[in-house]
């Protein structure tokens, strides 16, 4: 199978939806413990409807509808930003919007999504998995490049207060675990017995 990092920007997002999504539905225990001390899993949800909206809208013309609470209904707020997000990268006119906010920098809207949420997409999907017993498996080759390209841009990562200190790292560590390791997991989180 194609790694994720080797897709097109539109075609990366829907693989990373897709397998968030599963994760999502097969979510039966909404307030479960997640490696995120302060999460439930359907806080990892909240995380991922909330923050999107916010930054278009300091950056950009776009403007998301709102969606359900992930508080009240995780699997409705998934699908409906889902959705919106799906129909921007779909939509060719978004090529012609330009992102620009302090922080970042300017990037055409497509590249912003996917650098910025996709990449989201897929860390939170580990956490959702490992809260609620699911396959947590994720893409090695993508992850690997996340970790070159974040550890390149550590010190500026770990100001933003967006991810926790390095934990640990086993020595035994796969890339994945050196990954979760680095974004401030504990790659061999469990859930309380």
């Amino acid at each position: 199978m194609t790694s994720l990092g080797e897709l097109p920007i539109t075609e990366r997002y829907i693989r990373a939806a897709a397998t968030f999504t599963d994760r999502v539905r097969g979510t039966s225990d909404w307030d479960a413990p997640t490696p995120v001390p302060e999460w439930r899993a359907r806080d990892v949800v909240g995380h991922l409807t909330t923050w999107l909206p916010d930054l278009l809208a300091a950056g950009s013309p776009v403007e998301l509808d709102p969606v359900p609470s992930a508080d009240e209904d995780p699997v409705a707020a998934w699908t409906a930003t889902d959705a919106q997000v799906r129909a921007l990268l779909e939509d060719p006119a978004s090529e012609q919007v330009v992102f620009s906010h302090q922080y970042i920098g300017q990037l055409p809207l497509p590249a912003m999504l996917d650098q910025y949420f996709t990449s989201d997409v897929v860390f939170h999907t580990w956490d959702l998995a490992r809260a609620t017993g699911q396959d947590d498996g994720l893409d090695e080759d993508y992850i690997a490049g996340a970790l070159e390209g974040m550890a390149a841009q550590e010190e500026l990562i770990r100001s933003s207060g967006q991810f926790g200190e390095q934990q640990p790292v086993p020595q035994d560590a796969s890339v994945q675990e050196r990954f979760l390791s680095f974004i401030g997991r504990n790659p061999r989180w469990a859930p309380p017995a």
